[in-house]
């Protein structure tokens, strides 16, 4: 498979993985925060659902670059991904909690693999970084 489409699929599945991570912060930001094993409060809940709305939009980009997007697009959004998904990958194992949970670690992971295969299509590509 030719290395665009290949990160066409990752921002596609990613798109997804925002798209219902979004609506999850939007629609129950307590719960989101119980599972990151953090205390929640009315501003914290109204934060995270601000964040969700922000999700919303970057997911409809990266659909939207997933579906229309030309190969040069492709390659951009995946270079700015790798990063964010590796950064939110970090933060979420950097939550000021005693304990992390298993879902902090779930999480990270999901961020980290996103990360790798962004990184495995724009290496794979003579045009990565």
């Amino acid at each position: 498979m030719d290395n665009v489409k290949y990160l066409r699929r990752v921002l596609f599945t990613g798109a997804t993985v925002f798209g219902f991570s979004a609506l999850l912060l939007i629609i129950s930001p307590s719960l989101f925060n119980e599972l990151l094993g953090i205390s929640s409060t009315p501003e914290l809940d109204w934060a995270m659902r601000m964040i969700g709305l922000t999700l919303v939009a970057l997911a409809g980009n990266m659909m939207s670059v997933s579906l229309r997007g030309k190969g040069e697009a492709v390659l951009f959004s995946a270079r700015v991904m790798a990063i964010s998904a590796a950064g939110l990958g970090v933060l979420t194992l950097l939550i000021p909690v005693e304990t992390l949970t298993w879902f902090d670690y779930a999480y990270a992971g999901v961020g980290f693999g996103f990360s790798l295969a962004y990184i495995i299509g724009l290496v794979r590509s003579s045009k990565y970084f």
